[in-house]
């Protein structure tokens, strides 16, 4: 018999409501303001640490590698659970790590502490997704996410901006502390406003055989494998940049902590376009259709910065510029992706949610390593990187989504 819903349940907002949109908003962002932020601080930590380029870029990769393994996890936790006891006990996780990263004495304390900030963090995003799904059909997904990843843009736009900031006029330590405080109201905001959405609890979810049955179904599903490969690799096309463009424009074109953060702004301001149109003309123009005017666009920006950087020509027009354009066609891409991929599977939205996002953090974690070891002094790694990654967002779609996608 179904349980009738307590006053506290009554009083909180509709799940559908303006200000849960809100609050998944900020649970998504939790990714991007998590590693975003405290991108200018990061050739401060190389000095700071007496480390070197590398090692502190493990403070990403590291992160990364976690966030990726804990998404296998949260699916199914929420699937088994509900999504909201859930959300709580990881941000409070998160909480605490954030306040470990603050006060981490050397770089393997805080590469520690970063590992155990993703175990926390990874939740946002992955049951924000769950949430959207349990709430809104196939298509109509697609639209909400495409408007809270426009709203949601606006962190990655602030964060480096607060942090360029945060970092010239306190040091690395006060971004951190900034991240705990953020933590704490999106903690109060789940506990007051978020209900449970999710509908059909799976008490089989955590059993190895219920586990291996919902990610054996996913990947036998050729559209969903289309989707997370085409998604994985957008998002290299995101990460390679985070993990690159601080040492590229700080220490190669020369520019202040401060001002390499309105650099990254004006990125993300090109993906709050793309998203912005996807999300007015995605139920007109179809969810793939837009996937494949945005992984055209990125390729064709990435393919022209990484000729720019073999050329020699490394300013900051040649790297932003080109960038900005390719966050443009990721925006088209991004939120369509997740709609595409979870859509099919509403009994098993979380661990959709979670293999897509341990997808994507993976190949993004690995590529990240991979430009800190190239690193050479020029933007020639990192431009590559992006080259690549657009190109196989573009071939993922094309050739494995596309020729069985649904037709109108």
């Amino acid at each position: 018999m179904a349980r009738s819903p307590s006053v506290e349940s009554m009083n909180r907002p509709r799940p559908d409501s303006v200000a849960v949109a809100a609050l998944l908003t900020m649970l998504v962002a939790f990714g991007p303001i998590s590693t975003d932020m405290y991108l200018p601080s990061l050739p401060a930590l190389v000095s700071d640490f007496g480390s070197d380029v590398p090692t502190v870029q493990l403070t990403l990769s590291v992160f990364l590698v976690a966030f990726a393994v804990s998404m296998l996890v949260y699916g199914p936790l929420s699937d088994r659970f509900g999504r909201r006891p859930v959300l709580i006990g990881a941000i409070a996780i998160y909480v605490v790590a954030s306040v470990a990263c603050a006060l981490a004495p050397t770089i393997e304390a805080l590469i520690a502490a970063r590992a155990m900030q993703a175990v926390g963090c990874c939740a946002g995003p992955v049951l924000a997704r769950a949430v959207v799904r349990d709430v809104y059909g196939r298509e109509r997904a697609a639209a909400v996410l495409s408007y809270m990843g426009t709203a949601m843009a606006l962190a990655p736009a602030i964060g480096p901006v607060l942090g360029g900031w945060l970092q010239v006029v306190y040091g690395w330590q006060a971004t951190f502390w900034v991240l705990t405080a953020f933590s704490g109201v999106a903690l109060v905001g789940v506990l007051t406003m978020l209900d449970e959405t999710n509908a059909h609890r799976n008490p089989d979810a955590l059993s190895m055989r219920g586990m291996l049955h919902a990610y054996r179904t996913l990947l036998s599903h050729r559209g969903y494998v289309g989707y997370v490969a085409t998604i994985a690799a957008c998002y290299s096309i995101i990460f390679s940049f985070i993990s690159g463009s601080s040492f590229v424009l700080i220490q190669v074109v020369g520019l202040t902590a401060d001002v390499y953060g309105l650099c990254f702004a004006a990125m993300v301001i090109g993906y709050m376009s793309g998203t912005f149109i996807s999300g007015r003309f995605g139920r007109r123009i179809g969810l793939d259709r837009l996937i494949l005017t945005g992984a055209t666009i990125a390729t064709a920006a990435g393919v022209a910065m990484a000729g720019f950087a073999w050329a020699g020509e490394t300013h900051i027009e040649t790297i932003v510029i080109p960038q900005v354009i390719a966050m443009l066609g990721v925006g088209l891409v991004f939120p369509n992706c997740q709609a595409g991929a979870i859509g099919p599977f509403p009994t098993m939205a979380g661990a959709a949610s979670s293999l897509l996002g341990f997808s994507q953090m993976g190949v993004a974690a690995a590529v990240g390593l991979a430009i800190g070891l190239t690193f050479d002094g020029t933007a020639r790694p990192m431009a590559t990187a992006i080259a690549i990654a657009a190109l196989m967002t573009l071939l993922s779609f094309r050739l494995i989504v596309w020729p069985v996608r649904p037709r109108a």
